[in-house]
């Protein structure tokens, strides 16, 4: 028996009394997952990306561990919901334009305490200002860098087009900026290299693109060690107290962590390692979050039909963003019919083995969209279910 038919023994076992669809989180990949994390990122300490979780009772979890502290939430609403439940400390990793959740913000001490938005524009600073809605609590700000790579002067352009702050002399304005407007503070910057951290560099069947990504991706990092650390230089010249400087993700962890000017790395991916991280030569997680649809007909021999699991992850559509069927092994989609809505064709040998109300085990593509899916994760340690907990769907929460 491989270790994945053993692991599809363990899920089957566990979830015996539990219709599908159905979402799980193995609990000893998870752990493992963090401890991994934690070993990568070199005794710094590792921020967790709640859109990469989005379940309050595993942020707490993996937040009880050493090497684990604060939160990287996605809207502010989400952080001043998790502010209010007892998360001291979360960094939200986008501007925002909430104009209720500002003013709720500048109202609160807790809430002005725990949370710090991010901000890229003087705009989006008088955007806050406007909200306050006479709110006088000081706001903390982190700047956000743009990390991408730009070459032959700056007509070719690599990363995710995200702040437009690229230069040391950009991030040091707006610092004074900021620190010329009365009611905000800045404490932190933030750098997602996302070119690095979230695109693999070993893609089957695909030697020379992977090839020119590992290319890419050392050039960028030489790059953006050298810009970060000379930002961090200039900021800190307006603010000496600065209090983090945020960078890396799951795919970049120790290359990041190995750089001076960095004092924490972010990252949540890595604790389920859905499909889309198989594919990077820097490290090797265990698949922790699986979703499972149930055989609802045999239309032929090789074929099955399972509910639903049409569920594509973000980013530019393509195969790459669908789940992946996993277990058993060696079943795959119709190329004419793909992942549906309300059904899905699965053809492959082991299909015949396959009765009417087995699971059919899927990862998705990203980590926490599949949170967006289901409304509870069953915690599966060993071959029985441990506990039930909520997604953030469960709880009402649906933040976009």
């Amino acid at each position: 028996m491989t270790a994945r038919s053993a692991d599809r023994a363990r899920y089957d076992r566990a979830t015996a009394h539990l219709d599908a669809p159905v979402a799980i989180v193995d609990l000893d990949a998870f752990d493992a997952n963090a401890d991994d994390l934690v070993r990568r990122a070199g005794g710094k300490p590792v921020r967790v990306a709640s859109k990469s979780v989005r379940c309050r009772a595993l942020l707490e979890r993996v937040l009880a561990r050493d090497g684990f502290a604060g939160v990287m939430s996605f809207t502010l609403a989400e952080s001043l919901w998790l502010a209010r439940s007892g998360f001291e400390d979360v960094l939200l990793a986008y501007p925002s334009a909430d104009r209720a959740g500002y003013a709720e913000l500048a109202a609160d001490p807790k809430l002005a305490a725990a949370v710090t938005v991010m901000v890229d524009d003087v705009a989006q600073l008088r955007f806050i200002d406007v909200a306050r809605d006479g709110g006088r609590e000081v706001v903390r700000v982190c700047l956000e860098l743009d990390t991408s790579l730009r070459l032959l002067g700056g007509r070719v352009r690599v990363g995710a087009r995200r702040s437009p702050l690229h230069s040391p002399a950009e991030v040091a304005d707006l610092a004074r900026a900021v620190a010329r407007r009365p009611g905000f503070r800045v404490v932190g910057i933030m750098a997602y290299e996302g070119h690095v951290a979230g695109v693999g560099d070993a893609v089957a069947g695909r030697p020379l693109r992977s090839r020119a990504v590992r290319l890419m991706q050392a050039a960028a990092k030489r790059e953006l060690a050298e810009r970060r650390a000379a930002v961090v230089r200039a900021v800190r010249a307006v603010v000496p107290d600065l209090e983090f400087v945020n960078g890396g993700g799951t795919g970049s962890v120790q290359h990041t962590a190995a750089e001076d000017a960095v004092t924490e790395i972010a990252a949540g991916s890595g604790l389920y390692v859905p499909r889309l991280f198989d594919n990077y030569t820097s490290f090797r997680g265990r698949p922790a979050a699986l979703f499972a649809q149930p055989v609802v007909r045999r239309p032929g021999v090789g074929a099955v039909t399972v509910l639903g699991g049409g569920y594509p992850a973000s980013g530019a559509a393509g195969p790459d963003r669908l789940p992946v069927p996993y277990l058993p092994e060696g079943l795959r989609y119709d190329p004419q019919e793909g992942a549906g809505e309300v059904q899905t064709p699965l053809l492959g040998a082991p299909a015949d083995d396959l009765l009417i109300g087995d699971k059919v085990w899927f990862r998705h593509a990203k980590a926490g969209e599949l949170c967006e899916r289901f409304d509870a994760l069953h915690l599966v340690a060993e071959d029985r279910v441990t506990a039930t907990v909520p997604t953030y769907r469960g709880e009402g929460r649906t933040f976009l």
